[in-house]
Order: structure tokens, then C-alpha cells, then sequence
């Protein structure tokens, strides 16, 4: 799921799902940033496509390069109409 956040740069899941991937991709963000190969190889072990891991170490960690973290926001959305879970919506801020 982490993957496909930093692939779309947003996606629509349940809350509690929101909550358990915005620290694994600020994670991933903060490693992108450092740049270094190590750092490389760790993001690897964990974002399995070689395009979202080049576009986390070259577009993303140079959008974020002056921002300290917070790099994901959770907007809540609403019950779904199936099941009743809480909806969200998670991206990556501007």
C-alpha cells in the first residue's frame, strides 16, 4: 500500500489502514531524502517496484528537500455504505 501511495501520490482506504501506512511511507520519504546507497538499499527491501523506489530517491526527496517531515495528510471521508468502516483519504501534501 505504501508502494501505491508513493506511485499515485494519493488513495482512497479505510481509516485504519490510513493510520498504519502514513509512517511507513514518511519512512520511506526520510530515506529517499538522505539519498545515500544504504539508505537506498533498505527503501528497496520494502518498495518492491524499481520505478516508485527511483521516483521516491529523485522526484520526491527533491520536492521534500527543505521540509523536516509531515510529507502525509489523512482526511476523513465518511462511513462506506457497505460495511459501514470509516472511509479516508491519504496523499502526499504539496
Amino acid at each position: 500500500m505504501v508502494t501505491d501511495l508513493l506511485r499515485h501520490e494519493v488513495i482512497r482506504t479505510t481509516h485504519a489502514k490510513s493510520k498504519e501506512v502514513a509512517p511507513l511511507a514518511e519512512k520511506m520519504l526520510t530515506l529517499g531524502k538522505r539519498g545515500e546507497l544504504h539508505n537506498r538499499r533498505q527503501a528497496a527491501a520494502f518498495i518492491t517496484d524499481k520505478e516508485v523506489l527511483a521516483k521516491t530517491f529523485d522526484e520526491l526527496a527533491d520536492r521534500y528537500r527543505d521540509r523536516d517531515g509531515g510529507y502525509t495528510r489523512v482526511i476523513k471521508l465518511g462511513k462506506r455504505p457497505g460495511d459501514g468502516a470509516e472511509m479516508a483519504l491519504i496523499e502526499l501534501v504539496e
